[in-house]
């Protein structure tokens, strides 16, 4: 085997893998020589926490007077909950293990590599592993917010002089409400509604100005998920390696952003990769020019926080392999010519056949 400098641009994405394939084939036009690279495993890491914001109504003193309910809600305040927190190994090119293959003259083998120039296969059609992104859910919607309560405030209330007075007024709207509700649902009401579409219209906007009125007493809450990713790069055994932090005042935030609870990375090695043996049990000698690919060691990883474990999970990892080649001669067989695909997170073998 061969080496070969090759400058490639290391522009990965954080959120996902690469999905763009090029395909190359061996050729007079280039010496039937193919240059590919072999990946470095990297871990992503996406963490999902949830945001709660309270917020307390301008009435919520008077809550329990005129609406006989204790309130739970009497400031403004936010909150952050970890979700939940997962680990996702992919490969990025690592630039110690950048290769050239020359395959034999005449010949017309090719290769797919990623367009970061990993290699997937040879001879067949890449199996491009499916991404799935975790969609964070949308903030629910609040009547406190920007005032959106103020269509409900009645010329009574505003001119009433006193929030006291307004708390009053409001409480008994919210009954006057319950009341025309209970009426319409009896068929007890003056106002008649058309049909079952109007009764419902009519039902629907009672319940919004009750859910309006009593907010101003008893508050709301409002949650939203944030998603987050971090590339960390597992380089040999790891003990409590702070990956990232959570705030209670900005949620999720780096690992230097002291403001947090930091959640820690362990990495064991648990298998290194060996060279592969004969049926004697003596190590194989490498083919002359092979095409190389890697037999990736093992390791388990665990993510903890406050103490718990949150995340647990066992990885192959090309850093902890070893580089072994195929016979080039495999692929340029005139009868039945070899194929291979490869992981393209840790460039094993993952399928061979011809």
């Amino acid at each position: 085997m061969k080496k070969f400098t090759l400058l490639l641009c290391l522009l990965f994405p954080i959120y996902g893998y690469a999905q763009e394939t090029t395909k190359f084939t061996a050729g007079k036009h280039n010496e039937y020589g193919l240059v590919y690279s072999l990946p470095k495993t990297v871990f992503d890491i996406e963490v999902v926490a949830t945001k709660t914001t309270q917020k307390a109504g301008p009435y919520y003193m008077y809550a329990e007077r005129y609406l006989g309910v204790p309130v739970k809600i009497t400031e403004n305040k936010e909150n952050w909950q970890l979700d939940r927190a997962t680990i996702k190994a992919y490969g990025i090119p690592d630039k110690e293990q950048e290769y050239l293959v020359k395959f034999k003259s005449g010949s017309t083998p090719y290769m797919y590599l990623n367009k970061d120039g990993l290699l997937l296969s040879v001879n067949t059609d890449p199996e491009i592993p499916a991404t799935s992104l975790t969609q964070a859910k949308k903030k629910t919607e609040s009547v406190l917010d920007n005032n959106n309560y103020a269509s409900v405030l009645t010329e009574d209330m505003l001119m009433s002089g006193s929030v006291a007075k307004m708390a009053e007024i409001a409480a008994k709207q919210i009954y006057r409400i319950r009341e025309s509700r209970l009426d319409l649902s009896t068929g007890e009401s003056d106002q008649k509604p058309a049909d079952g579409a109007a009764l419902k219209l009519m039902m629907q906007q009672l319940d919004e100005q009750e859910q309006a009125l009593t907010a101003l007493f008893l508050g709301t809450e409002q949650t939203e998920q944030v998603v987050k990713h971090f590339i960390w790069t597992p380089n040999g055994d790891t003990a409590n390696e702070v990956v990232f932090r959570l705030s209670d005042f900005t949620g999720i935030v780096d690992k230097n952003n002291l403001s947090g609870t930091p959640i820690y990375m362990q990495l064991k090695i648990t298998e290194k990769g060996e060279m592969p043996i004969d049926a004697k049990g003596n190590i194989k000698e490498m083919p002359k020019n092979a095409l190389a690919y890697c037999i990736p060691g093992k390791a388990e990883a665990q993510l903890t926080y406050n103490g718990k474990t949150i995340f647990k999970g066992e990885f192959q990892l090309s850093q902890a392999g070893i580089v072994y080649g195929l016979d080039p001669n495999l692929f340029t067989d005139k009868k039945a010519p070899s194929h291979v695909t490869f992981y393209p997170e840790t460039g094993a073998i993952k399928e061979i056949g011809q």
